[in-house]
């Protein structure tokens, strides 16, 4: 049931993964204005969704979020998000079979920062495999591709290291500095940025101090989650 606070209730698909989840994680059920339920697709990691358009197809994983999903609107949860921004590609095909509504990742929120921006940044995982391909699935028009500025983190630092190899520990302060030196790059690279995307739903623990060190304005899951509740409560 929905109440007045719109989408009150958020599944949440989560990859098969241990490593630790701290406040501003998805994973991480603190600090949300919602109720967030969570449902694990097993089997599935990060090392098999953070990949190019092609290569997700050909892992064939819809079938198994698609069951996912149904588990929590079995539960009663009002809408379905997800674990890991590169689950765009699979946001149409969701919607399309799905009784509630699907947000599957922060790319979502593209169309309408490049509607006001001439251009936006976006911070992810791996920008060797965020191509054209999930941008468009993200609604952002073909036209408007050439006005992103993508940067991913190094892979063999902490925080890939920790987050891709699935481990069981990870430093904070190190994770930090790599998403920060990630930051950092982009903003060398161009330096008009002003609103940047966190892709990646493990990079919001490091906001505060992205923006401390940018003066960027950043978007992330929260922010979609937390606007699609309130336009549900309309």
């Amino acid at each position: 049931m929905k109440t007045q606070a719109g989408l009150s209730r958020w599944g949440v698909l989560m990859l098969d993964t241990q490593f630790p989840r701290w406040r501003g994680d998805i994973g991480c059920p603190e600090g949300w204005p919602f109720e967030m339920v969570y449902q694990k697709v097993e089997g599935v990691f990060p090392t098999e969704i953070v990949k190019t358009a092609e290569s997700l197809r050909q892992h064939e994983v819809l079938p198994l979020f698609v069951q996912a999903a149904n588990q929590l609107i079995s539960r009663g949860v009002h809408g379905i998000t997800t674990s890991c921004g590169f689950l765009v590609l699979l946001q149409n095909e969701l919607q399309s079979v799905l009784t509630v509504p699907v947000r599957t990742s922060s790319l979502l929120l593209l169309p309408h920062l490049l509607l006001e921006n001439e251009t936006v940044g976006v911070l992810t995982m791996d920008d060797a495999v965020l191509g054209h391909a999930h941008f468009l699935a993200a609604g952002v028009l073909p036209q408007d591709l050439s006005r992103l500025r993508i940067q991913g983190v190094s892979p063999t630092e902490e925080f890939a290291r920790a987050i891709m190899g699935n481990q069981i520990q990870m430093n904070f302060d190190a994770a930090q500095k790599s998403v920060l030196s990630c930051a950092l790059l982009l903003q060398q690279k161009a330096p008009e940025l002003r609103h940047v995307v966190l892709e990646c739903t493990n990079m919001p623990p490091y906001a505060k101090a992205i923006e401390a060190a940018t003066g960027w304005q950043l978007h992330s899951l929260h922010q979609l989650l937390k606007a699609s509740s309130a336009e549900a409560s309309k």
